[in-house]
């Protein structure tokens, strides 16, 4: 059985801009990398993500970015060790890629889609990929409460 999750929501902004708000690290920080992010998402680039909830910064590696349509990124594969709530984790020795998809909608709005793929068959791993679903959903809401109204969901939340 492979491992891997999409998730997907509808963001009231038009694709551009919606892009940008992921693609940017200054607005990438109001409302996801609650630690702060380093880099601009670009093919090739290697960019630092960090979070006050999972403490460290760390490396995101950008395979591949087609402006207003795409954006490819690969990170270690999250595994957790059981499935109690705030469970802690372990970075495999392998990596996982992440696919965010972006199009249009006939009403002006924009349907931003994220699937994460690529985890090993275990347990372990599969309760990792629970996690990181949960992750990319938040994410969503976070980014379309953020672009729609200028609100910051994950501060606070996690700590």
């Amino acid at each position: 059985m492979e491992i891997n999750f999409r998730v997907s929501g509808r963001i009231a902004k038009p694709l551009e801009e919606v892009f940008e708000a992921v693609a940017d690290p200054a607005q990438l920080s109001q409302y996801f990398t609650t630690g702060g992010a380093k880099g601009r998402l670009e093919t090739g680039a290697t960019v630092m993500w960090d979070f006050h909830d999972f403490p460290g910064a760390f490396p995101v590696e950008v395979i591949e970015v087609v402006p207003n349509e795409k954006i490819v990124l690969e990170w270690p594969g999250h595994e957790a060790e059981s499935g109690e709530i705030g469970a802690k984790g372990r970075d495999g020795d392998y990596r996982t890629t992440v696919t965010m998809l972006f199009k249009p909608t006939d009403d002006g709005r924009t349907l931003v889609e994220i699937v994460e793929e690529g985890w090993r068959e275990t347990a372990e791993a599969l309760r990792g990929s629970y996690m990181n679903c949960e992750g990319w959903t938040g994410v969503i809401l976070a980014l379309k409460a953020w672009i729609e109204h200028g609100i910051n969901l994950r501060q606070g939340l996690y700590k």
